[in-house]
């Protein structure tokens, strides 16, 4: 017989994997902010750049409550292991967007990226909702935020031609 990790470890990791990956984004994000970022022209629907921390916090913690969710069923359900898949794909690609726009400072690239990504999301979110419709409707609000960033990024595209 299999043994399983305890519920509160199985959460506790599971919130931990995406906010490290934010923390990883961060590391490539936050010294090009009052620099590169800063002299870039922006639309005026861009956010303070305050407000962006609190967002993607809340959207990392809302991805690692859904993980939990689907994770926990291992046993249970037969899309569970490509559903971690692809969860971890979308996550990757999540991190790789600010090393593409941030770091290598490519908002063309990172706009291509995040098109990209915004698919991998949808597929994550419907496989999710397959296994647990709680944990599809956790990653709407992401959805919603990538949905919006994509037109942010697509604006910076635009406006710095």
């Amino acid at each position: 017989m299999r043994k399983t990790l305890p519920p509160i470890l199985l959460f506790i990791i599971s919130l931990l994997i995406p906010l490290v990956t934010g923390f990883l984004g961060a590391l490539v994000t936050t010294p090009a902010i009052p620099t590169w970022y800063a002299t870039l022209h922006k639309p005026i629907f861009t956010p303070p750049n305050w407000l962006f921390g609190p967002a993607w916090t809340t959207m990392y913690i809302l991805m690692g409550i859904s993980l939990f969710l689907i994770w926990r069923k291992w046993m249970q359900h037969p899309l569970v292991p490509r559903s971690l898949l692809l969860f971890g794909v979308q996550l990757i690609m999540n991190l790789g967007w600010s090393v593409v726009f941030f770091g290598l400072k490519s908002p063309l690239f990172a706009f291509a990226h995040i098109i990209i990504l915004w698919g991998f999301i949808l597929l994550t979110l419907i496989r999710f909702f397959k296994i647990s419709r709680l944990a599809g409707l956790l990653l709407v609000p992401y959805l919603l935020w990538i949905t919006y960033a994509s037109i942010l990024n697509g604006s910076i595209v635009l406006l710095n031609r």
